[in-house]
């Protein structure tokens, strides 16, 4: 309960609010995370966004891993976190998608596993553009990552992975249609 109560703290529209920036969930495309908010209000506040995403996921699964819970409770923890990020009970159950608070879930599991999730990320949407893409991709190859890494955690990585997936299918269907955004930031005015 307590890993989804703090995945139900939306970042991306405390960081809006906070910034005088328009609410991520009807500006953009819709979705309240970090791709979104860079589009409407540049990177400075999508870098925040994202932290605190990855944060709640990283400190129940941290906080859970260093009481020796076990793995596939570990992932339900984690699972519970992200769901809280997609369904969020403090903001009308209209959440994101996942992404940062899954890798923020994953990242304890170890530094080279944190390193390949982000590497892999940055490098699908340096050629592509495609964040949505990019993140699927990332969700797919997360698991063989875990399981050469630390096979214990495996499953627990697959079950993260599978959601990511799911909550991204309206963004396939437009992958494959064509019709899908590419990253762009929005310019901010800044005259006098």
């Amino acid at each position: 309960m307590g890993a989804y109560l703090a995945g139900s703290i939306s970042s991306a529209v405390l960081v809006c609010k906070m910034r005088g920036l328009p609410d991520p969930r009807t500006e953009g495309s819709g979705n309240p995370g970090a791709t979104n908010v860079l589009r409407i209000g540049g990177a400075s506040s999508a870098a925040l966004v994202l932290f605190f995403d990855m944060l709640k996921g990283a400190a129940p699964a941290y906080l859970a891993f260093r009481l020796g819970v076990d793995p596939i409770a570990l992932g339900l923890i984690a699972i519970a976190a992200c769901l809280g990020h997609i369904f969020p009970i403090f903001f009308g159950f209209k959440g994101g998608k996942g992404v940062a608070t899954a890798f923020g879930a994953m990242a304890p599991i170890g530094h080279y596993l944190a390193l390949f999730l982000m590497l892999t990320w940055a490098v699908i949407v340096l050629i592509t553009r495609y964040s949505s893409f990019a993140a699927i991709c990332t969700a797919l190859l997360a698991p063989v990552y875990t399981w050469w890494i630390d096979d214990r955690f495996t499953i627990p990585v697959a079950m993260l992975s599978t959601l990511i997936v799911i909550r991204h299918r309206d963004n396939i269907k437009r992958l494959l249609k064509g019709e899908e955004s590419k990253v762009s930031r929005k310019r901010r005015n800044k005259s006098l």
